[in-house]
């Protein structure tokens, strides 16, 4: 899990700084582009809350990605599996079908294993082992989720940090220079919508990357639960209840 994170910080950090040095070669040829007006507004924004806000991109993507990752693994053929099982259980081998769930990874597989494991005590005692492991894999799918909801949640307000910090600023301008003139709080006011922007910008992307796992998680656990049921008509079909 910790391997994992780590990679995927890397390859965020690696992968803003590879784009920042292609873009800024192109910048060089196009003064005008795209990324040389968002780098100046970058910097016009105040280094102090625009890093502390795309600290905040990089760690929540990071996250985003070990989970994706991680779910794209966890994703399990349910059918087949199911239908592998069934063919060990009508032969008698439910030592074959316990193997067919352990050797398969996803965490169906797993709460698929412990059912079997469980079936000498009946029906109730695989529901049982069914529904307690399965409250467990499902706390390991959700894992991770809190880190970028907190990236979520503290992104904007950093950015109306920044806000409140640039109006200040801007009044202490009009203090000192005793003039209320467009050009005294111009500079106050551009830093405290910038920040506001970015960090909105970036809770937005997290956000959509947060709803994409969520959905990838329901998914996932809809289909833990139909290969639940399943399985304990399969064990009952084969007389594996006695």
């Amino acid at each position: 899990m910790r391997k994992l994170i780590a990679f995927s910080l890397l390859f965020c950090v690696l992968a803003f700084f590879g784009a920042t040095e292609i873009f800024a070669q192109e910048a060089a040829v196009d003064e005008s582009s795209g990324f040389q007006m968002l780098k100046e507004k970058f910097i016009e924004g105040g280094w102090e809350f625009m890093i502390l806000v795309l600290i905040c991109l990089i760690l929540g993507l990071a996250f985003c990605i070990e989970r994706i990752i991680t779910l794209n693994i966890a994703t399990t053929n349910t059918d087949k599996l199911l239908n592998n099982i069934e063919e060990r259980l009508a032969d008698g081998d439910l030592e074959g079908a316990k193997e067919v769930a352990k050797s398969t990874p996803g965490p169906t597989a797993s709460v698929l294993y412990e059912g079997l494991r469980n079936s000498a005590g009946g029906p109730e005692a695989s529901e049982k082992a069914i529904v307690s492991y399965g409250s467990v894999q499902m706390g390991l799918l959700e894992k991770g989720l809190v880190w970028i909801s907190l990236f979520i949640a503290i992104a904007p307000m950093l950015g109306f940090m920044g806000t409140v910090i640039g109006m200040i600023g801007a009044f202490d301008r009009i203090e000192a220079v005793g003039d209320i003139s467009p050009s005294v709080v111009a500079g106050g006011i551009k830093v405290a919508l910038l920040t506001t922007v970015f960090g909105l910008v970036t809770a937005i992307i997290l956000q959509i990357f947060y709803n994409y796992i969520v959905a990838k998680i329901d998914g996932i656990v809809n289909k833990m639960e139909d290969a639940s049921i399943g399985l304990v008509d399969v064990m009952a079909r084969n007389g594996i209840f006695k």
